[in-house]
């Protein structure tokens, strides 16, 4: 069976404090809901998603044929996270593009759209602008809180943060913090965006163009990164678009080809604004700084169950990463379930139909619905 949504918009009025000091209001959330929430309103489980998808996490959009969700394999009917026992939410996140206040929006202060102006966002004020959504639905506690890549940290944001309102906390294919690579990737993407001339500091709506050439590029990075090294070889290898050396500088390889498809595409409807606000989130996110640099004090608080799961050839969050949550979790004495799944297509793994993957999500789901029938 085929879910049909139908996206949905809260606004709050009470500004959001931000880390950096700054706040915002009103602000507006696009959500999406699957599944039925019980009478006693324990069965809801947070879907947080990553940087260029939103709140659209499964199903199609109604009035539309394709619009399908991005984590459709994994939540729907009888689907790993099966939306026949739990009541499932999806938020598009404040700063982003698909709905919910963020550059794009009208800046109610000067009656233009905030473009550079949005305030910086960090996970932990995503975090804070979900549970006040949660409170404006009447959910007091998830029964889990899942994500994968930056979904995954603010899972683990959700965590440590508010303790008493996640009863399972899963984080795939993520990391505690941004390596100096990783910060790396996301400086170059930024780079490409703000020296794009169509860019203008960041206020293009007014001139009506779109910084086309920096989001593509940007977007060419990351994409490199989600996908390993074997993934690539495997689906193009060397092969050339025409058979033979044109002796040129225009697309020959189809690889070349693959990635100005993806980034022609991203660049008609990602927000260039957003990407340089998401990318910094980030950078940002490291729980263990306020700590003196020790993850399982940051984690101390939690009182959750947790599932980590890691996939053996994502290079952009290898395996490595996923131990020292474990780790952490381990130090802090708090429950939690590990798997390391060998899969060949890098980080994008987690979005990924994989057999062995989406066996485990379903059998821990099982366990959280059995705990929730006690």
């Amino acid at each position: 069976m085929t879910l049909v949504v139908t996206p949905s918009l809260m606004r709050f009025d009470e500004p959001l404090q931000l880390r950096s000091g700054a706040s915002i209001a009103p602000y507006e959330l696009v959500y999406e809901t699957y599944g039925t929430l019980d009478a006693d309103r324990s069965n809801a489980v947070l879907i947080c998603h990553a940087l260029n998808a939103s709140h659209h996490v499964a199903g199609l959009t109604a009035g539309t044929k394709d619009d399908t969700g991005w984590w459709d394999n994994m939540v729907g009917p009888g689907k790993p996270v099966d939306t026949d026992r739990f009541f499932v939410i999806g938020v598009n996140n404040l700063g982003s593009c698909f709905g919910s206040t963020g550059p794009m929006s009208l800046n109610p202060a000067t009656g233009r759209a905030y473009g550079p102006d949005f305030p910086v966002v960090t996970v932990e004020d995503w975090v804070r602008a979900q549970a006040r959504l949660a409170d404006a639905l009447g959910i007091q506690r998830f029964a889990a809180v899942m994500g994968g890549s930056l979904g995954g940290m603010q899972a683990l944001a959700w965590s440590c943060n508010f303790p008493d309102r996640i009863a399972h906390c899963i984080v795939l294919a993520a990391a505690p913090r941004l390596s100096a690579q990783n910060i790396a990737f996301n400086e170059v993407a930024r780079r490409a965006i703000v020296t794009d001339p169509a860019f203008h500091g960041g206020r293009f709506y007014d001139h009506g163009v779109v910084p086309a050439r920096g989001l593509q590029v940007a977007r060419m990075i990351g994409h490199i990164t989600y996908l390993s090294d074997d993934a690539m070889a495997s689906r193009f290898g060397r092969l050339l678009k025409n058979g033979d050396y044109g002796f040129s500088f225009d697309v020959e390889f189809e690889i070349e080809s693959y990635l100005r498809y993806q980034a022609e595409k991203f660049s008609r409807y990602f927000d260039a604004n957003t990407y340089l606000l998401i990318t910094r989130a980030l950078d940002y996110f490291d729980p263990a700084r306020d700590h003196g640099g020790d993850l399982a004090a940051a984690l101390a608080p939690a009182r959750c169950s947790f599932f980590v799961a890691s996939f053996t050839t994502d290079w952009r969050f290898p395996p490595g990463r996923s131990h020292e949550i474990v780790k952490a979790l381990l130090a802090a004495q708090a429950p939690v379930t590990y798997a390391e799944i060998d899969a060949p297509h890098g980080h994008d793994a987690f979005l990924l139909d994989d057999p062995q993957y989406h066996s485990l999500v379903r059998a821990y789901f099982d366990r959280i619905a059995a705990g929730l029938r006690r």
